[in-house]
């Protein structure tokens, strides 16, 4: 198995990762740097193929949700890149992502040059005709080699953990994508199975954090957002379009009608409630349970306080509070936003989920002067406002990751997704705790994992029936037979070569061998007798195989007969060696034994 991330690795954006299973290729996710806006901003495909032979190179490649670091660069690798093999993701991804990836291009449209475009609305649509969707636990076959099933990953609607099994090599990955072990307000928690996989591919977004409570958090982010308005001041709160959003929504219309601030207004981007009604209540079966049970009777997210924004409302007099996307203010409402709300010092930025390195939401959480600079150092804002950092990511922590470790009990762990320090740390921890080899490589570092494949087989009746009969006295025995497979997606199925024979249309040829034995004198007028000595004590040694005499010879219901005449004859075939040699030697300690007997009467009748 070979494992190469294009990116991600050691690094969080554009998750793009190749694994090599057997002699199949799968690309999981395709995604965008939000920090760049050159070619950087792409996994570097060229390590793919240099002459842009990407179908030939890739078998498939998997989706895992529409976040667009994790799908961003699809149109990208389908339309202008050539890519046209398989395209895998779930249901909601396939409504979701085609919306996100225009939301994109359109912003990037209104940048001017500044926003230089690397697909058009037509790329977007011509990529997503090329997808194929699947429900979870549901399991398809592609090439009737690679077995594919996507498990529950919490995050976002329609996230998607990845099991992919590889049944001609046996090898086998399971891939989170991004995952959440903690139940939320709108979505329930990862859910998988002990998988066992040769390899676990994991996010490490918060690999050294173990947060505090989620009512602890929701209890500050309430209190913040409290007492800004208070004091007169606005609220922004930038958000992804789906997702994190709902949650707090729900969290502060709940807060709002409690509290009697309904003189103090909430609003959405443009077309985020639209969004959110339709997309929830299409794939409802994707909420957790309680949004699954009031739906009929309420709908969560019919928000009696929330409204939509309207860009004249940007300099309104009075507190307010907005969510706006982008959620890492790299562009869009969001940036639009704080660039006029920023030098204020009664108003307030929270940043409810993680911005990557080179996004102005990086630049301000992590800024010490407040001036921060923005459209490629062309403006620079001075930032008087508050700043809070109150994680709703949906991301697992620590303990969340270690526990999908125990419940999947991988082989071997690949960690991704994260910041290169924090990686390093947890990989110590994920090998001193479980025993197992971790590994975290960086953006373009292969790693070759050593694995003893397992390939499932059935096996025929008829060659089982055979195997017990020649179990010896260990209770040891080797099933040999002929593994033949169809192309029908069935495990292959291990039978007698005859049986192969008649499967595959071929005619059977046998090989035998033959031993003698000489026979001594004193037996020349005692065959029957001898013979008759020699099938029960075969019988009596050969419990699941029969001896009987037929004229003369003793034959088993196998293959292996005995003659007798002036010497001692044992025939078996190719296919009961091992039986045939267990007889040789029960009919040489007989012959011994019953010699031995013989010259004692002998003696004693002397």
């Amino acid at each position: 198995m070979k494992v190469v991330p294009l990116g991600a690795g050691q690094d969080v954006g554009r998750s793009c990762v190749i694994v090599t299973l057997g002699r199949k290729n799968i690309m999981f996710d395709c995604g965008m740097h939000m920090g760049y806006h050159d070619e950087r901003k792409f996994p570097d495909f060229s390590f793919i193929s240099k002459t842009g032979q990407f179908t030939q190179a890739i078998d498939c490649v998997i989706i895992s949700h529409f976040h667009l670091d994790h799908c961003g660069a699809l149109p990208y690798f389908t339309e202008v890149c050539g890519y046209d093999g398989p395209i895998i993701m779930t249901y909601p991804t396939k409504a979701i992502a085609p919306i996100l990836l225009e939301d994109l291009r359109r912003v990037n449209d209104r940048k001017g040059d500044d926003g230089k475009q690397f697909f058009s609305a037509q790329d977007i649509a011509n990529c997503m005709k090329k997808t194929r969707a699947m429900n979870l636990h549901q399991t398809i076959m592609l090439d009737n080699e690679l077995e594919i099933r996507p498990y529950y990953a919490g995050h976002v609607l329609g996230a998607a953990m990845f099991y992919v099994k590889d049944h001609v090599s046996g090898c086998s990955v399971m891939y989170t994508g991004d995952y959440n072990m903690t139940p939320d307000r709108h979505l329930g928690r990862a859910a998988s199975e002990k998988l066992r996989p040769n390899l676990l591919i994991t996010e490490t977004t918060y690999a050294t954090t173990i947060r505090d409570s989620k009512s602890v958090r929701e209890r500050e982010f309430l209190k913040e957002v409290h007492t800004c308005v208070d004091r007169g001041g606005k609220v922004l709160v930038p958000v992804f379009a789906l997702g994190r959003v709902q949650e707090l929504c729900i969290l502060i219309e709940t807060y709002w009608e409690r509290m009697n601030l309904g003189h103090v207004p909430i609003y959405f981007s443009a077309g985020l409630v639209q969004r959110a009604n339709y997309y929830y209540q299409l794939f409802i079966n994707w909420t957790n349970e309680k949004i699954k049970e009031t739906f009929v009777e309420r709908n969560m997210f019919d928000f009696n306080h929330i409204k939509e924004f309207d860009r004249n409302l940007i300099d309104k007099p009075g507190p307010m509070v907005l969510f706006a996307t982008p959620g890492m203010l790299h562009a869009g409402m969001s940036l639009e936003v704080w660039k006029r709300w920023a030098p204020d010092e009664r108003n307030m930025v929270i940043l409810p989920g993680y911005c990557v390195e080179g996004t102005v939401g990086n630049k301000v959480l992590t800024s010490k002067t407040g001036k921060i600079e923005i459209d490629s150092g062309k403006t620079v804002i001075d930032m008087k406002c508050d700043v809070r950092s109150i994680s709703f990511s949906a991301h697992a922590d620590a303990k969340g990751i270690l526990q999908l470790i125990k419940d999947v009990e991988p082989k071997n762990v690949m960690l991704v997704h994260g910041e290169k320090g924090k990686m390093e740390f947890f990989k110590k921890k994920i090998e001193k705790d479980y025993k197992i080899k971790c590994y975290d490589p960086p953006n373009g570092c292969t790693v070759e994992i050593q694995v003893d494949p397992v390939v499932n087989v059935n096996v025929s009746k008829n060659l089982l029936k055979r195997s017990f009969q020649q179990i010896d006295q260990d209770g040891d025995q080797d099933v040999v037979g002929i593994l033949v497979s169809k192309n029908d997606g069935e495990a292959p199925l291990l039978m007698q070569p005859s049986e192969a024979a008649r499967e595959l249309g071929l005619k059977c040829h046998g090989m035998s061998f033959s031993t003698t034995r000489d026979l001594p004198t004193q037996f020349y007028h005692s065959q029957d007798v001898l013979m008759q000595r020699i099938s029960d004590t075969l019988n009596k040694n050969f419990e699941t195989c029969r001896f009987e005499l037929q004229n003369g010879n003793v034959v088993s219901d196998t293959s292996v007969v005995v003659h007798c005449g002036i010497k001692m004859r044992i025939v078996w075939s190719l296919r009961d060696e091992l039986l045939g040699e267990k007889v040789l030697l029960t009919v040489d300690d007989l012959l011994n034994t019953m010699v031995v007997s013989h010259q004692e009467d002998v003696e004693m009748s002397k």
